[in-house]
Protein backbone atom coordinates (compact mmCIF):
# COMPACT_ATOMS: atom_id res chain seq x y z
CA UNK A 1 0.00 0.00 0.00
CA UNK A 2 1.26 3.31 -0.83
CA UNK A 3 2.63 5.79 2.16
CA UNK A 4 2.63 9.93 2.00
CA UNK A 5 6.29 10.38 3.37
CA UNK A 6 7.53 13.38 4.92
CA UNK A 7 10.88 14.88 3.96
CA UNK A 8 12.42 12.92 7.28
CA UNK A 9 11.56 10.11 6.62
CA UNK A 10 8.74 9.65 8.85
CA UNK A 11 5.20 8.31 7.69
CA UNK A 12 2.48 11.23 7.63
CA UNK A 13 -0.63 9.10 6.61
CA UNK A 14 -1.73 6.11 4.65
CA UNK A 15 -3.42 6.03 1.05
CA UNK A 16 -5.63 3.89 -0.30
CA UNK A 17 -6.85 3.11 -3.12
CA UNK A 18 -10.15 1.95 -3.83
CA UNK A 19 -11.07 1.00 -7.74
CA UNK A 20 -14.48 1.14 -8.25
CA UNK A 21 -16.03 -1.04 -11.45
CA UNK A 22 -17.43 1.09 -14.41
CA UNK A 23 -20.89 1.06 -15.22
CA UNK A 24 -22.22 -1.38 -17.07
CA UNK A 25 -24.88 -1.20 -20.29
CA UNK A 26 -26.94 -3.64 -22.07
CA UNK A 27 -27.68 -3.65 -25.82
CA UNK A 28 -30.59 -4.19 -26.84
CA UNK A 29 -32.49 -5.50 -30.47
CA UNK A 30 -35.47 -4.72 -31.24
CA UNK A 31 -37.56 -6.58 -33.73
CA UNK A 32 -39.22 -5.24 -36.81
CA UNK A 33 -40.87 -6.74 -39.77
CA UNK A 34 -38.17 -6.83 -42.24
CA UNK A 35 -34.80 -7.91 -40.87
CA UNK A 36 -34.37 -11.33 -41.41
CA UNK A 37 -34.02 -14.07 -38.66
CA UNK A 38 -31.02 -15.31 -40.31
CA UNK A 39 -29.46 -11.51 -40.48
CA UNK A 40 -30.19 -11.13 -36.56
CA UNK A 41 -28.35 -14.57 -36.24
CA UNK A 42 -25.20 -13.66 -38.43
CA UNK A 43 -25.28 -10.18 -36.38
CA UNK A 44 -25.30 -12.23 -32.67
CA UNK A 45 -22.42 -14.13 -33.66
CA UNK A 46 -20.46 -11.71 -35.57
CA UNK A 47 -20.54 -8.52 -33.49
CA UNK A 48 -21.71 -9.97 -30.36
CA UNK A 49 -19.79 -13.10 -30.28
CA UNK A 50 -22.84 -15.53 -29.83
CA UNK A 51 -22.49 -19.23 -30.46
CA UNK A 52 -25.09 -20.49 -32.84
CA UNK A 53 -27.08 -22.09 -29.88
CA UNK A 54 -27.15 -18.65 -27.83
CA UNK A 55 -27.90 -16.57 -31.35
CA UNK A 56 -30.59 -18.79 -32.17
CA UNK A 57 -32.38 -17.98 -28.32
CA UNK A 58 -31.91 -14.32 -28.22
CA UNK A 59 -33.04 -14.27 -31.88
CA UNK A 60 -36.44 -16.14 -31.36
CA UNK A 61 -36.61 -13.82 -27.89
CA UNK A 62 -36.66 -10.80 -30.43
CA UNK A 63 -38.97 -12.12 -32.41
CA UNK A 64 -41.33 -13.28 -29.69
CA UNK A 65 -40.93 -10.49 -27.54
CA UNK A 66 -40.13 -7.66 -29.19
CA UNK A 67 -36.44 -6.96 -28.04
CA UNK A 68 -33.66 -9.41 -26.95
CA UNK A 69 -30.80 -9.03 -24.70
CA UNK A 70 -27.30 -9.07 -26.62
CA UNK A 71 -24.92 -8.71 -23.86
CA UNK A 72 -23.66 -6.39 -20.90
CA UNK A 73 -20.10 -4.03 -21.47
CA UNK A 74 -18.83 -1.16 -20.71
CA UNK A 75 -20.57 1.87 -22.13
CA UNK A 76 -17.58 1.94 -25.12
CA UNK A 77 -18.03 -1.58 -25.94
CA UNK A 78 -21.55 -1.11 -26.05
CA UNK A 79 -22.23 2.34 -28.04
CA UNK A 80 -19.31 0.25 -30.32
CA UNK A 81 -21.12 -2.60 -30.93
CA UNK A 82 -24.49 -1.38 -31.12
CA UNK A 83 -23.87 0.54 -33.65
CA UNK A 84 -21.48 -2.16 -35.81
CA UNK A 85 -24.98 -4.05 -35.44
CA UNK A 86 -26.93 -1.29 -36.88
CA UNK A 87 -24.04 -0.46 -39.64
CA UNK A 88 -24.08 -4.19 -41.00
CA UNK A 89 -28.01 -3.79 -40.96
CA UNK A 90 -28.27 -0.57 -43.37
CA UNK A 91 -25.16 -1.98 -45.31
CA UNK A 92 -27.75 -5.20 -46.20
CA UNK A 93 -30.92 -3.21 -46.41
CA UNK A 94 -32.09 -4.13 -43.20
CA UNK A 95 -33.94 -1.52 -40.56
CA UNK A 96 -32.77 -3.30 -37.62
CA UNK A 97 -32.54 -1.28 -34.51
CA UNK A 98 -30.55 -1.52 -31.30
CA UNK A 99 -30.69 0.47 -28.11
CA UNK A 100 -28.13 1.25 -25.07
CA UNK A 101 -29.58 1.30 -21.08
CA UNK A 102 -27.64 1.45 -18.12
CA UNK A 103 -27.90 -2.08 -16.27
Amino acid sequence: MPYNEEPGGQTRERVRSVSKEPPRYRVLLHNDDYTTMEFVVKVLESVFHRSPAEAYRIMMQVHLQGQGLCGIYPYDVAETRAITAQDLARHEGFPLQTSIEKE
